[in-house]
């Protein structure tokens, strides 16, 4: 598979810097770039391929393999690594991706499109999105599914902000980090959109065979959503953590997977919002 050229993901800035009501002084500084990433797929029968674009998000820059990766993942176009022949950049523009899937890769666009629409985080219908996912999701939580220490689960945002490069430099970048039930510190992901953080990071997991996650768990450095929750359950992961706060349809739904979610993680603190079960 083609190697993705990475982009700068990093944009020097001149600011003007305030300190008090009578300082103002002349500084450098450093932006997380914003760019737009179109993502196409060419699929279908041998004799018959299509190619349609399916999705544009605004991402930091970088791991755009990845990211592809996840993004058809966790929205069920795929349901493996061997079903992607090749990830292709424009010669032209970096921005634009093609992702070629194997003939064996069943992709309709029709229930694509249906999928993202009730997936949204527009208020459309969470009922409806919910129940559009039972069709989608495939595994299920492990019996014997290891618990998770107090203090492990403490420890975890330290481990994932000393891991955030670009967080370091611009203060302004979504991480998303996969754990081990002890706390060891898999892989990390950072962009400026907290879906973006997620599906890089399930797509090195796709990649790296890690998948279905059932014994690991996720944090995210900002809130947890109904869409991150998706995600994480699309990969197998029943224990999500996050810095902020989930929204209501985020606890309804994990708590129908009968997944442990973690909202205000901080210190030694945290509210436990369903599956407190696998805490110890």
């Amino acid at each position: 598979m083609k190697n993705i050229k990475t982009n700068n993901n990093l944009k020097p800035i001149e600011i003007v810097k305030l300190n008090g009501v009578d300082t103002f002084t002349k500084n450098n500084d450093l932006l997380a770039v914003e760019e737009p990433l179109q993502i196409s797929v060419e699929f279908g029968e041998q004799n018959a391929r299509q190619n349609t674009n399916i999705a544009i998000t605004m991402r930091t820059p970088g791991a755009d393999e990845l990211l592809c990766l996840g993004f058809l993942f966790t929205e069920g176009i795929i349901e493996n690594y061997e079903e992607v022949v090749s990830i292709k950049v424009d010669p032209l523009d970096e921005n634009i991706i093609t992702i070629k899937l194997s003939t064996k890769c069943k992709f309709d666009v029709e229930k694509l499109s249906r999928h993202l629409f009730t997936s949204s985080s527009c208020g459309v219908c969470g009922k409806t999105s919910i129940e559009n996912l039972q069709s989608t999701i495939m595994y299920k939580p492990m019996k014997n599914q290891p618990k998770v220490e107090l203090k492990t689960l403490y420890s975890l945002p330290q481990k994932l902000r000393a891991a955030q490069s670009l967080f370091e430099q611009t203060g302004g970048i979504h991480g998303a980090g996969l754990f081990t039930a002890n706390g060891n510190l898999l892989h990390v992901q950072e962009d400026v959109g907290r879906h973006n953080a997620v599906d890089k990071l399930l797509g090195w997991a796709l990649k790296n065979n890690h998948i279905p996650l059932q014994n690991k768990l996720i944090l995210v450095s900002g809130r947890s959503s109904f869409e991150l929750v998706q995600k994480a359950l699309m990969a197998g992961c029943f224990f999500m953590a996050a810095v902020g706060a989930p929204s209501s349809l985020a606890a309804q739904l994990a708590n129908n997977y009968n997944m442990t979610l973690v909202g205000f993680l901080k210190g030694q603190k945290g509210n436990v919002y369903c599956g407190e079960g696998r805490l110890v």
